[in-house]
């Protein structure tokens, strides 16, 4: 079997786990994801079943979409409501203070990657680094936003964005918090596409 599954990721299990479940689902040894999600990201992972393995690095990778939720009023380490709280504060930005920020998140931005997060440091992954408690120097990298919408849903706020590979949204997030003088978390987060591939055309585990 040759060809790209168009996965659709459920929530709590690792990108790595996905493939192994496919493998065995297809009966195929060759199988490799295209981008990985967090483990309590949900959304589109493309993964690649036999020869196509060895054509993952010719996907299109320069345009991915996100939805998130996010909370303000505190923050943690992992910038996402899974982390520890490290500092929290009864001053909680309004809809209306986002939005008045937010225009400084559109087009090329520079973003500082989290510590939690799968770059290397010489050779080290920086979450293995961070989760014994060191934290190191990082460069801050250029990406861009082709589309940044806010809104709100009850005592969340809601995002949806359009934007380069490399972008963490995570990040996005709590840098547009900071600038409208809050703290501010994901609270959630789904891929909508990546690799070409909408979240419409995916499949669950459960349906393969």
């Amino acid at each position: 079997m040759t060809g790209i599954i168009p996965l659709k990721k459920g929530e709590n299990i690792t990108s790595f786990f996905a493939v192994n479940k496919v493998r065995r689902i297809i009966g195929e040894k060759k199988c490799g994801h295209t981008g990985t999600l967090d483990p309590n990201a949900t959304g589109v992972l493309p993964i690649a079943v036999g020869g196509a393995t060895r054509f993952i690095e010719l996907l299109p990778t320069h345009k991915k979409a996100y939805k998130a939720t996010f909370k303000t009023g505190f923050c943690t380490d992992t910038l996402d409501i899974w982390g520890t709280v490290l500092n929290e504060t009864n001053k909680k930005a309004t809809l209306e203070e986002i939005l008045n920020v937010a225009d400084n998140f559109r087009g090329e931005i520079m973003q500082l990657p989290p510590m939690f997060s799968a770059l290397k440091k010489d050779g080290v992954r920086l979450y293995e680094l961070a989760r014994r408690g060191e934290e190191v120097e990082r460069e801050a990298r250029k990406c861009e936003i082709y589309t940044l919408e806010i809104g709100e849903q009850g005592e969340e706020f809601t995002l949806y964005c359009e934007c380069s590979a490399g972008t963490y949204i995570r990040t996005l997030i709590s840098d547009i918090c900071e600038r409208a003088g809050a703290y501010g978390v994901m609270t959630s987060l789904e891929r909508t596409y990546a690799c070409g591939v909408s979240i419409e055309d995916c499949f669950t585990l459960e349906q393969l």
